[in-house]
């Protein structure tokens, strides 16, 4: 009787960086797994040099020891899969749409259009959010550069960079704006109004903590959990919604189509925090501590912001109001992540 011989072992294949997979991976995956290249298998250290100098002690302690942790961060998926060239095509694509809103609205002299009490709203309210947004770009930055996975790196890099996009928005608009009214103090106030308006400086107390959150799993919580959708929902929803109200279509346009950004960063952001829950029942406790912290920054600070809105709508908003719609916004979109 003739034995049948033992099959062959297949030859490894060039993904085998994921393991035993069986299907290929998809082109997402290939360029962000193992991008991270403080993360590389085998290290001693973060950095190749003395394990104790100062920056692998940081990353030791606000990264690899922060009390916020899963089984396996790489086994995170951005919803949206995006990699360079997609980020690009999909923002090239948004760009496009945006520009073509703003350059109508340019030929129609749509700006000197604008009612005073609109041109005074955007001017207290929509100008100098770019310094916030500026805060927000700069804890994203921070939260890709210490995230423990690659995958987290790369959604957190592209939400550093619609950031970006919005603060450049807010600065094209805050010149247009100064040309057509040159003396509502629009591009010259903004500051002042960051650092002295009683409205801006809860917001400000906020973005300024969250800079000096040095834990990484703290600060995305701080920042993509608890402040961004808290205070989207007043700069961008209610803020679109009340320049609509006042005949002024193209900030409600604006805000519409920033806010696209921010229901991804939102998609990603859940779908993280979800993973860590899952393999770590414990890190709902970690969570639970740190938003319970958090969100009494955002609410004082959608309070401050929301009267802003109210004494420049001439009470057509009530503070009250806009801070309890963008408590119920978070609340939602954080709802079953801590039961």
């Amino acid at each position: 009787m003739t034995e049948t011989p033992a099959p062959k072992s297949r030859p490894r294949r060039t993904f085998s960086a994921f393991g035993d997979v069986r299907r290929m991976p998809s082109e997402y995956e290939i360029v962000t797994q193992g991008a991270n290249w403080t993360l590389r298998e085998n290290r001693a250290a973060t950095f190749e040099q003395n394990p104790s100098s100062a920056a692998n002690l940081w990353f030791l302690t606000y990264r690899d020891n922060s009390p916020f942790k899963a089984d396996d961060w790489d086994a995170f998926r951005d919803p949206a899969a995006l990699t360079y060239r997609s980020y690009v095509t999909l923002q090239s694509d948004a760009e496009t749409k945006l520009q073509g809103v703003l350059e109508a609205h340019a030929d129609e002299g749509a700006d000197v259009k604008l009612r005073p009490r609109s041109v005074a709203l955007l001017g207290r309210l929509f100008t100098p959010s770019r310094y916030l947004c500026h805060g927000f770009q700069q804890v994203e930055a921070y939260i890709g550069f210490m995230a423990p996975s690659s995958y987290i790196t790369s959604a957190a890099s592209f939400s550093t960079a619609d950031f970006l996009r919005r603060v450049t928005t807010i600065a094209y608009r805050t010149r247009e704006l100064q040309i057509a009214w040159p003396e509502a103090g629009i591009g010259s106030m903004e500051r002042a109004g960051w650092e002295d308006d009683d409205g801006w400086q809860p917001a400000r107390k906020a973005i300024e903590y969250a800079l000096v959150s040095y834990d990484w799993g703290e600060a995305f919580t701080a920042l993509n959990l608890v402040l961004a959708p808290t205070l989207d929902d007043v700069l961008l929803t209610g803020l679109g919604e009340a320049a609509r109200n006042d005949g002024d279509d193209l900030t409600w346009l604006l805000t519409s189509f920033l806010a696209e950004d921010s229901r991804r960063r939102g998609r990603w952001s859940r779908a993280l925090a979800e993973l860590a829950v899952t393999q770590r029942p414990g890190s709902r406790a970690v969570l639970g501590k740190w938003i319970g912290r958090w969100s009494a920054l955002a609410d004082e600070a959608a309070l401050g912001l929301g009267a802003i809105l109210e004494e420049e709508t001439g009470g057509d908003v009530s503070a009250a109001g806009v801070a309890g719609q963008a408590k119920a916004a978070r609340q939602e979109f954080l709802a079953g992540l801590l039961d």
